[in-house]
């Protein structure tokens, strides 16, 4: 049993005993200033109105109540209108380090959500160029709530769905038509909407180099499908610089070779909610929650966007998916009604609110106090690759990850590629290093501190009850960011799990103190590098051992 659950069952006697219903839960939480304790409560004010008492003389009889032995407190007392602090005997504290060490790369996981099925979709990138700043973006907040999700059990498959069909494929097989015939001495027209990047004269002479009879592209179908293949090759290129993988790619064509545009959209009429007006086709989103009822097929006979989006939702829910996460741009922001109206329409069993949507705000990148929006390659936008070759893999994923998706991200290239503490991801591999480097100087094997035989009690320095601390919250913390979808507080987390390790080993010494002291230390030490490894592992982030 952890210090934090003897507490609580310690705090739900001590209610019982004067009155309260046996089903009582009290929240325990972090004080805001160490200084007030290790744990607070309000449950004497949540207990004061079914017990007729003043919050104050509630508290009061809880403290008096308490076991504080059973409990693991050292001291217990009362604040304000009633709130309870706790500060808990030393032992108990960082006897819980023992947990981590036992745990190791486990520390933070969990089984809870085991046979649970979640398809989490990102990038999804129209294979029109090079990926973008906020594909980027998108793509490490996708992959780390993937590994957020699975680490609290879930079986998780991250997909990607390639838009190869509409106006921007026409508009890319059109610009990569411009430049052959470029090539063979026409003016270079570039059609309104297409694509001027270094990229497409790079496909032009893919196209010459494989399709030597047709030098003028003449046959656009050709060039489409070359322009495509090259783009997603590319694409794949820059993802696997960033580290990100897929277990599944889908295609939009496939919706409609397959029939299963057509499918749905007969199932929908079927089911009573569309109606036709002027020669479209309508479908009745306001019966759920839409603004207006929206066009599903014109008068042209095309369809709108967000019908083959429906088709494509629908198989994720006939593959087995009890849970559907999309990570997407905020300019996505008005599918998001549709595309949940559209299952809702069809009856599949989808409630309200799914699948989910994780909107992402614009990232602008800034050099010397400059924003930058021009890459040669890509010709009118900041590519993915470009930050990675600039400040390297683990600099882009944390910067992405440090705030919360729907807020904007100013990313400074100057800053990410600093090595100083004002550089987050700098400061953060350096406390795993500086930890690493305690095990080498002492020529001490890591694996060799285990629990056993260690005196907890001698970890009495403020600076190692506040580390012991963040690292005992870890779980919580892991559990949390997974149920709300924010790796930023992982990135958080870490920020601040650097700063308190950093606090320790400048005020403290580990090699060379007494031996149950040193030993303890070093026992403090691995658990630290242990959960800041698992952490950065979360986020897609190497721990480095030397820097």
């Amino acid at each position: 049993m952890s210090a934090l659950e003897a507490l609580r069952g310690a705090l739900v006697q001590a209610a019982i005993s004067i009155g309260a219903p046996g089903t009582v839960a009290p929240v325990l939480e972090r004080p805001r200033d160490p200084s007030h304790g290790d744990w607070a409560s309000n449950l004497a004010m949540t207990l004061a109105k079914p017990l007729g008492k003043k919050p104050r003389e509630v508290a009061d009889a809880l403290v008096a109540g308490l076991d504080l032995k059973a409990a693991g407190v050292a001291e217990a007392s009362v604040a304000g209108p009633g709130f309870i602090n706790f500060r808990l005997s030393t032992a108990d504290l960082a006897s819980g380090l023992a947990q981590v060490l036992t745990a190791g790369r486990a520390w933070g996981t969990t089984s809870a959500n085991a046979g649970k099925t979640v398809v989490v979709e990102f990038v999804s990138a129209n294979p029109t160029g090079p990926l973008h700043v906020g594909h980027g973006r998108q793509a490490a907040l996708g992959d780390a709530i993937s590994s957020l999700l699975g680490s609290q059990g879930w079986t998780v498959t991250r997909e990607f769905y390639y838009n190869d069909g509409g106006v921007q494929i026409a508009n890319l097989a059109l610009s990569v038509q411009a430049r052959l015939r470029e090539r063979a001495g026409d003016a270079l027209v570039i059609p309104e909407g297409g694509y001027h990047g270094e990229y497409i004269r790079e496909i032009a002479a893919t196209y010459v180099a494989e399709c030597p009879s047709d030098p003028r592209g003449d046959d656009l179908e050709a060039v489409r499908a070359v322009a495509v293949r090259e783009l997603r090759k590319e694409q794949d290129l820059d993802l696997k610089a960033f580290g990100v993988r897929f277990d599944v790619y889908s295609l939009e064509s496939a919706l409609y070779t397959e029939g299963r545009v057509q499918r749905t959209v007969d199932a929908l009429v079927a089911a009573g909610q569309t109606f036709e007006d002027d020669g479209a086709l309508y479908l009745r989103t306001t019966a759920f929650g839409d603004d207006k009822d929206r066009v599903m097929r014109k008068r042209d006979g095309t369809f709108t966007y967000f019908v083959p989006d429906v088709a494509y939702h629908v198989t994720k829910f006939e593959r087995g998916f009890t849970r559907a996460i999309n990570v997407q741009g905020a300019d996505h922001h008005g599918t998001t009604a549709r595309v949940r109206a559209g299952l809702q329409a069809l009856g599949i069993g989808v409630p309200q609110g799914c699948p989910e949507y994780v909107l992402h705000q614009m990232v602008t990148v800034v050099r010397g106090g400059e924003e930058v929006k021009i890459s040669k390659r890509a010709g009118s936008y900041v590519t993915v690759r470009d930050l990675i070759d600039e400040v390297g893999r683990d600099a882009v994923r944390y910067f992405f990850l440090m705030r919360k998706g729907d807020s904007q991200l100013v990313f400074d290239v100057d800053l990410a590629r600093s090595q100083s503490e004002e550089n987050p991801v700098y400061y953060i591999q350096m406390a795993h290093a500086r930890l690493s480097g305690i095990f080498r100087v002492g020529d001490v094997d890591p694996a060799d501190i285990t629990p056993e035989g260690i005196d907890w009690a001698v970890l009495v320095e403020p600076a190692e009850r506040e580390l012991v601390k963040a690292i005992l919250d870890w779980p919580a913390l892991v559990a949390g960011a997974a149920e709300s979808v924010e790796p930023h507080r992982v990135a958080n987390w870490l920020l601040e799990a650097a700063r308190l390790v950093h606090t320790w080993y400048h005020k403290h010494h580990v090699l060379g103190e007494a031996p149950p002291v040193m030993r303890a230390r070093l026992a403090l030490a691995k658990a630290a590098q242990i959960t800041i490894a698992n952490g950065l592992g979360l986020l897609g982030i190497a721990a480095p051992e030397r820097m």
